[in-house]
């Protein structure tokens, strides 16, 4: 299972650095063709809208996975430990019902707009199909949550863990080795 595990983490990370580089290549040739040869891409601007919504969902379940949200948790560091495992669970609940009305809300418009056979604007391609990282970019931010609450019931982290840039700038204060 941790092979496979890793093998998915690559491919999101590979997918969401394609997306990067795709955008700026396109958006960077968009700009030669338009400021240099005074044309350019029809297709341009909605490749890279589309592109930026498939690395936004991706790049929302990564946030998850790696820890890399921000958040405001003083308040939450006060707590005892039981008490902040409570107060996780609870926002990793209220996350989870989120990703969930999301991911069903955002199947239903797919679904309609398969059924209607709405094409993209500038792209020779059925919009539902462009669409398709909204329901799986919510499954698989609910399936991180998911992966979230079963490390705060086993008592692997403490709660809902996010990123610490103030505790980080600390350490790195009194300990400035690389």
């Amino acid at each position: 299972m941790t092979l496979l595990r890793a093998a998915w983490h690559r491919l999101e990370e590979g997918l969401m650095a394609f997306l990067l580089v795709f955008m700026t290549l396109v958006t960077f040739y968009q700009v030669v063709l338009r400021y240099v040869f005074n044309s350019g891409l029809l297709w341009g601007q909605e490749a890279v809208l589309y592109a930026f919504g498939w690395l936004v969902l991706l790049g929302l379940a990564y946030g998850v996975r790696t820890r890399a949200h921000l958040g405001i948790d003083i308040a939450v560091k006060a707590l005892s430990p039981s008490l902040r495992r409570t107060v996780g669970l609870i926002a990793v609940a209220l996350c989870m019902v989120y990703a969930g009305l999301l991911a069903y809300g955002s199947w239903i418009y797919m679904d309609t707009l398969r059924v209607v056979g709405i094409e993209a604007q500038d792209i020779p391609v059925e919009r539902w199909l462009l669409l398709t990282i909204l329901p799986f970019g919510f499954l698989l931010l609910l399936l991180r949550l998911c992966t979230e609450a079963k490390l705060i019931l086993t008592g692997e982290v403490q709660g809902f863990e996010i990123a610490d840039e103030a505790g980080d700038a600390l350490r790195e204060l009194h300990d400035p080795r690389p």
